[in-house]
């Protein structure tokens, strides 16, 4: 089983705004490079369904998961219910320092192939890893990183600096 880690602070924020900003799964298309389309199925209070499709090697990762929202312990959990990995779980985890945020994400998966680790496990980790990462910093403006932003040959469409919710566009209309 690999796993995915991201640590982040993000600067003069408030940690409930930040966990509804991160889980605006919609925006992630244009925020991250890798990621080509998502789909939120349903997103209530406490839990939401969402799929994605990543750009993967020459192909595409794709899974659907189930998320759950335990805002009291600033808290998202995922796990996948179909897709391309055997096995995908995670967590998001908000913490209030101060002025600000200090955000966690671990994710931990298997494709289920052995013979095909070596080569299928370290791209996945890049990719996951580098969607988590350029998704945090187009959300927010002041952000620290765990890890540096490399640049990609494909980059993200635009990085806003207002959280998508506080936008009027169409394609940017809050689903929550």
């Amino acid at each position: 089983m690999r796993s995915v880690e991201l640590a982040a602070t993000v600067r003069n924020e408030k940690a409930p705004r930040v966990l509804d900003t991160v889980i605006g799964w919609e925006h992630y298309p244009r925020l991250a490079p890798h990621v080509r389309t998502t789909t939120v199925h349903e997103r209530g209070p406490a839990d939401g369904r969402s799929s994605w499709e990543l750009r993967f090697r020459s192909g595409l990762l794709s899974w659907t998961e189930r998320e759950e929202y335990d805002r009291d312990a600033l808290r998202v959990t995922f796990r996948q219910t179909d897709g391309d990995f055997e096995e995908f779980t995670g967590h998001w985890e908000f913490a209030q320092a101060g002025d600000d945020v200090r955000v966690r994400f671990e994710a931990r998966f298997d494709f289920g192939i052995p013979s095909l680790e070596g080569i299928l496990d370290p791209i996945a980790e890049r990719v996951i890893g580098e969607t988590v990462a350029w998704a945090v910093h187009g959300f927010f403006p002041d952000v620290d990183l765990s890890v540096p932003l490399e640049p990609s040959a494909e980059t993200p469409h635009e990085t806003p600096h207002e959280t998508p919710h506080e936008t009027d566009r169409e394609t940017d209309r809050d689903v929550r």
